[in-house]
């Protein structure tokens, strides 16, 4: 039922109109301007049906201090024993929703609080229409950007960026409808693995934000990006299939509040370097931004272990994805001569290839990030990539023969013809088989 909070000096004008509203509403009784604020605090009513003039705080003094302390217009209707049409007016012009003068009938009253909750429902309909991303359900970006503004100055807790790693390459190969599907699929996961108390919110494509309130521990923010990662590889094969080649998963910057400050603007910046350091180990984990000084800290003391579990720990890839390995140059170099003292020690062979993308028509300005993403997700965990000029890769193909390599090579071409590639970029290669 909805509340309704009743303040009036006249201990027989409450019980008459909580009377009058019972078998309809709960109702709550104030005789003071300064009980109703401690009532309204902890009952949350829906409505304020309060006298106009009262010892100590009117009514509308009252009405000033509510909206001072919620912000929001707060639903207030008077009750006045003043017949003059001017003070009606002004109840009307101080923003309350109805007047009604004092001695009142009950199916006056009913009729008139009734309207006033007709009025509030359609305007918490529109309300929520205007907060909430139509296609996942969460808070849109204007709506989570404002929540979180004010609870990251008054809360504790941790704010996390959460991207979903490889989405374009579902609209890409599977269409938009697909992606739709993956997106609100990836919004559930995400009210999943967090409480009610919680705030989450979409603010882009792909991109999601969600303060977990009084969470402080690493281990926790941890736990619910494995449980995000878990859930979207299964969500992927169910709805794309088992041999789904798209390495989806969940990339996660987060930053501790207050600890790194209560602004949060500043705060989304953090969360966002976090966020870049993920991406830039492979994706499919998570970071958390403890300050540049424990940064620095933290980089000296990476690799060292006590023990050889230790350092295989930290050594190890933290989340193994599927497709290929995407490298920086210099990092691609070193792999390359590595893998070269390899075949020379063990007779193997492997095949380097170099893929250049000539613009056809009208080219897309992404077109060679799509490329990158669509030749990592083609190739085999075995294999390795890197990004050579504006618009060329280059990949080494491990433990392939001739036929393998076709293989290989065919799926790339089949799966860039598929995300519309080949409608700005036309994609050549060469292949050198390098032996002992």
């Amino acid at each position: 039922m909805k509340k309704i909070l009743i303040v009036d000096d006249a201990h027989f004008i409450q019980k008459a109109a909580s009377a009058m509203l019972a078998h309809k509403y709960t109702t709550v009784c104030a005789s003071t301007g300064a009980e109703a604020l401690e009532l309204y605090e902890k009952e949350k009513p829906d409505l304020v049906l309060t006298d106009l003039q009262m010892p100590g705080m009117t009514g509308l003094e009252l009405q000033k201090k509510l909206q001072e302390r919620y912000h929001d217009s707060v639903p207030i209707m008077f009750m006045t024993a003043d017949g003059d049409e001017e003070t009606e007016s002004l109840i009307l012009r101080c923003g309350a929703m109805d007047c009604i003068r004092k001695p009142f009938h009950q199916e006056l009253l009913l009729r008139r609080v009734d309207n006033i909750m007709r009025q509030l429902n359609r305007i918490a309909g529109l309300k929520l229409v205007a907060e909430t991303d139509p296609m996942t359900g969460m808070l849109n970006k204007a709506s989570v950007q404002k929540a979180l503004t004010e609870l990251c100055l008054h809360a504790t807790g941790t704010l996390m960026m959460i991207d979903l790693d490889s989405f374009k390459l579902v609209n890409d190969l599977y269409g938009h409808d697909m992606g739709d599907k993956i997106l609100i699929r990836f919004s559930e996961i995400v009210k999943s693995v967090i409480r009610a108390s919680d705030v989450a919110g979409r603010v882009g494509g792909d991109e999601f934000l969600v303060f977990c309130k009084d969470v402080r521990a690493e281990d926790v923010v941890e736990e619910r990006t494995r449980r995000l990662n878990e859930s979207i590889v299964e969500a992927a094969k169910e709805l794309m299939g088992e041999d789904c080649p798209i390495p989806l998963g969940a990339s996660v910057g987060a930053v501790p509040v207050p600890d790194e400050g209560t602004n949060f603007n500043g705060l989304y910046q953090k969360a966002d370097k976090a966020l870049y350091q993920v991406k830039q180990r492979g994706r499919h984990g998570c970071e958390i931004y403890r300050g540049d000084a424990a940064s620095a800290e933290e980089e000296r003391n990476r690799g060292v272990a006590s023990s050889i579990e230790g350092i295989r720990m930290i050594l190890d890839e933290r989340n193994r994805q599927r497709g290929a390995y995407s490298l920086s140059s210099d990092h691609f170099l070193t792999v390359y001569r590595y893998a070269v003292r390899t075949l020379e020690n063990y007779q193997k062979t492997l095949c380097l290839v170099l893929f250049s993308l000539h613009p056809v028509g009208r080219e897309r300005e992404d077109a060679a990030e799509l490329f990158g993403e669509v030749l990592g997700a083609s190739l085999r965990r075995s294999d390795v990539y890197t990004k050579n000029g504006r618009n060329q890769y280059i990949a080494i193909l491990t433990e392939t023969d001739g036929e393998g390599r076709d293989v290989a090579l065919q799926r790339v071409m089949d799966n860039w013809d598929a995300a519309g590639g080949t409608q700005s970029m036309e994609v050549q290669y060469e292949t050198l088989i390098i032996t002992p």
